[in-house]
């Protein structure tokens, strides 16, 4: 039996109901998931009332697992290895892929949906082309990144998306050049992983910027030199004021809110980088001043999906990293729970100083 978090229609609750699965096609994997994260994606699937989704929608999109089964021409991996599953995979065809920029491919490689509600057939819309908040998850082989069994399974799981978010904000957006200043503003679990990539790109100082105590006290112990409590004190002095008056060479806002870009853009030294890393809500505005803010400082400002990753290449080396303790990524597990308490727990989650709550399948 195979079962998983099904958001039905806007007026519906998540609830975890049983699942069809159809055999992979071409090029297609049947991935059995043993680990998910809950991600703020999925909360602002329910936030947004479907994020334009097709309903009904499979939540999850941070898992890892085992190749179950594999379709027609599969070639990169095969069953029983140990699989990250990546919810972006350039497609090689677009126009950014095709000037070599697939870091930015517009087009992802994506399975059929093959996942049906057994209550009524009814075919479900995975989330971002994972669905991993249920027992069995069907991707392009291209989404299923074989990881050393090593690392453990609910550590592996956060590489899918929040980890390799924030991470790859600083190693492969906006790469953090070796000895330059950082800011990032928001210690959630994506802002605490740019933290650590800024600290893996050898950058000479990080400041971490948020609002609560306890998530600036992880910061610090994640490689942080240096943090600022933004209830305490106007942050952009703040940061200023640590790097001598001259701001920082890349300033990322791990949060939605357009005041976190807004913040990012004056922390910046001259011709520095602002680096939008967290997702807005819809009609989220920006207060800057253009001459002031923008053609007096010469920022360049930029905005990264999902830490702009190739998942084939960068997770494993993230993996790598983490098995060799240049990364920490079992700091970043708050806690596990039971699929069936999912629907439950993702309303709340980041509260209490929680960084990733992982749901063991």
């Amino acid at each position: 039996m195979t079962r998983g978090v099904v958001y039905a229609s806007p007026e519906n609750k998540p609830a975890v109901e049983e699942l069809t699965v159809e055999s992979p096609g071409p090029r297609e994997v049947v991935v059995r998931v043993l680990a998910c994260g809950l991600c703020h994606s999925d909360l602002y699937v329910l936030e947004t009332k479907g994020w334009g989704l097709r309903f009904p929608i499979l939540l999850g999109h941070e898992g890892a697992g085992v190749v179950e089964e594999v379709g027609r021409d599969v070639t990169s991996v095969a069953p029983g290895d140990r699989v990250v599953i990546a919810w972006r995979a350039p497609c090689g065809e677009c126009p950014q892929c095709r000037r070599s920029d697939s870091r930015r491919c517009s087009s992802q490689l994506r399975a059929r949906r093959r996942l049906h509600r057994a209550a009524d057939g009814a075919v479900l819309t995975p989330v971002l082309r994972c669905g991993t908040l249920a027992d069995r998850a069907v991707v392009h082989e291209a989404c299923a990144v074989r990881v050393p069994e090593e690392l453990p399974v609910e550590q592996a799981a956060l590489l899918a998306c929040g980890f390799s978010t924030g991470a790859g904000a600083a190693l492969w957006a906006t790469p953090v050049r070796e000895e330059s200043s950082v800011a990032v503003i928001g210690c959630g679990g994506v802002g605490l992983a740019t933290v650590q990539g800024a600290l893996l790109a050898g950058a000479a100082q990080i400041v971490a910027v948020d609002v609560a105590p306890e998530k600036l006290e992880v910061a610090r112990a994640l490689g942080a030199t240096d943090v600022v409590d933004a209830a305490a004190e106007d942050p952009v002095e703040a940061v200023r004021e640590l790097t001598g008056g001259r701001g920082v060479d890349f300033a990322f806002s791990a949060i939605g809110a357009g005041t976190g870009l807004t913040q990012a853009i004056r922390m910046c030294a001259y011709a520095g980088t602002a680096t939008l890393v967290g997702m807005p809500l819809p009609q989220t505005t920006l207060d800057v001043d253009l001459y002031a803010d923008v053609f007096g400082r010469k920022p360049t400002i930029a905005v990264t999906h999902g830490g702009d990753t190739i998942p084939q290449q960068d997770f494993p080396f993230l993996a790598q990293a983490a098995l060799d303790g240049r990364i920490d990524l079992s700091r970043f597990v708050t806690s596990t729970i039971r699929l069936d308490e999912v629907p439950e727990r993702l309303p709340r989650i980041g509260e209490g100083g929680e960084i990733r709550t992982v749901a063991i399948l």
